[in-house]
């Protein structure tokens, strides 16, 4: 295999960036870091592989790499890519499926049972020194087990999420997806159903959903509304499937008990945005599949797509349509 250049557009572990530069020339360039955009841009001429994520690689940036072969993005969701001009000029997408799903699917469920039982906000209460008699009714949560969880998508993560809910917490589930999807160990215990039922039947809606034209901005007002009274709403997908200003209203006018959020239509959270100290919200950083060993993981299947396309073969984890 004859050395090729790699441009490396976010931090690799360095066990990866080992394996690259065995066989690869290398470029490590951050656009996101003011200090290395320049050299980010000015790799991309040379460049036949990329390897990263968070960044938005649309086709004004393709358009200054003319001999890339292939990106391999280090993350499941591809929505910072444009697949429509990737297939025109012929370049694979590769992402990291299947090993992130239990993290992330961890994370969710976290959120699930701090909304629930207001952990965040109880946390808080003890560490401000305003704990000092028994707790009373204004400071009680509300149960987990038992209710039903409403999950809109059901991929790896949705399934993932249902099992820790229908398995663990014997909570009936109801799932929206284009199709039925047959788990086994989940039979009796989750229902497809269209989105409408879902909304108005669930105690928590979950959205596992990935950002797609037909997705983006679902969670309207209107779906908003459609939801059971007193219900928690949880995204650990994508911020853009939520019209935020929505979740602010239905939150404050007291149809939704409380929302739990670890992505945002703009991230980081801006210092302004009312999510970030709301009382009713549980706002994470982003942190999916923010593990030391999930993020490895990622890194490992992300250097391996790239290495295998560079060799001429096209990985499992190629994105289909691309």
């Amino acid at each position: 295999m004859s050395r090729k250049n790699v441009l490396v557009f976010r931090e690799l572990p360095d066990d990866q960036l080992a394996r690259l530069r065995v066989a690869h020339d290398v470029t490590l360039a951050n656009p996101r870091v003011p200090a290395q955009r320049d050299a980010f841009f000015a790799a991309l001429p040379s460049a036949q592989g990329m390897i990263g994520s968070s960044f938005r690689i649309d086709d004004s940036v393709l358009a200054q790499a003319p001999l890339l072969e292939v990106i391999s993005s280090i993350s499941v969701g591809v929505d910072n890519y444009d697949l429509v001009s990737l297939k025109r000029r012929g370049v694979v997408l590769c992402n990291t499926p299947g090993v992130l799903t239990e993290t992330t699917a961890d994370t969710i469920f976290a959120l699930v049972i701090a909304t629930s039982r207001r952990v965040v906000e109880l946390a808080l209460h003890v560490r401000e020194g305003r704990w000092t008699r028994n707790v009373d009714e204004s400071l009680f949560g509300w149960d987990v087990h038992g209710k039903t969880l409403g999950i809109l998508g059901f991929g790896r993560i949705g399934q993932a999420l249902a099992r820790r809910a229908a398995l663990g917490f014997g909570m009936p589930v109801l799932y929206h997806n284009p199709s039925p999807v047959d788990v086994p160990e989940l039979e009796g215990r989750s229902r497809h159903a269209n989105l409408e039922t879902v909304l108005s039947q669930a105690d928590i809606v979950a959205s596992t959903l990935p950002l797609t034209d037909a997705t983006r901005g679902l969670m309207n007002a209107e779906r908003f509304d459609a939801m059971k009274p007193g219900a928690i709403f949880i995204n650990g997908s994508r911020g853009a499937i939520v019209e935020e200003e929505a979740l602010l209203a239905a939150l404050d006018s007291g149809h939704l008990r409380a929302a739990g959020l670890d992505v945002f239509a703009t991230e980081p959270l801006p210092l302004d945005s009312p999510l970030r100290v709301h009382p009713l919200v549980t706002a994470l950083p982003h942190i999916g599949s923010a593990t030391h060993e999930t993020r490895h993981a990622m890194a490992v299947l992300a250097t391996s797509n790239l290495l295998q396309a560079l060799d001429g073969g096209r990985p499992a984890a190629a994105v289909e349509g691309v």
